[in-house]
């Protein structure tokens, strides 16, 4: 993800979280933090054939622990395994950070994204009460051990 994806990513954001979307200074703070050699955070973009941007995904690292930070995928392409390939890349990101957890927050209603992560081998560890603002919704915490073992052996196709 660069800059100049910043205003198609708030759209497909928006359609997806109209309630607790991410702010555009939001995402330009994350962005400072993924280049050069002090990078910490790892977002890409999705596009289909057409150039729309039709998935995003990002993750923050701090030593050895890294925390998705997001994962969104456009209404029409969620359950053809985007999701699953966006994960993929920001594992390998983990494993490149050199963390050895991932640790997500995911909305305790989102059961297609809990069964995604589950597949990749996150574990609930916890709810976050009304963490999800303003609609006081609760988030279910889950932690990944060793992200390099949950990619290997898959491969990301565009």
């Amino acid at each position: 993800m660069r800059w100049w994806d910043i205003d198609p990513v708030l759209e497909l954001e928006k359609d997806l979280f109209p309630e607790d979307a991410w702010s555009r200074g939001m995402f330009w703070s994350e962005l400072a933090h993924s280049r050069g050699p002090e990078a910490s955070r790892r977002y890409v973009v999705a596009q289909d054939g057409a150039g729309r941007i039709v998935g995003y995904a990002g993750l923050a690292a701090s030593g050895d622990l890294a925390d998705v930070q997001t994962i969104a995928v456009s209404r029409d392409l969620q359950g053809t395994g985007l999701g699953g390939r966006l994960l993929t890349d920001l594992l390998r990101a983990a494993t490149a950070f050199e963390c050895r957890e991932v640790m997500l927050e995911c909305r305790v209603d989102n059961i297609r994204a809990q069964k995604l992560y589950e597949r990749f081998g996150f574990a609930p560890i916890g709810f976050r009460r009304g963490y999800y603002q303003p609609g006081n919704v609760d988030a279910l915490v889950m932690r990944l051990t060793d992200p390099s073992a949950s990619v290997q052996g898959t491969e990301i196709n565009g």
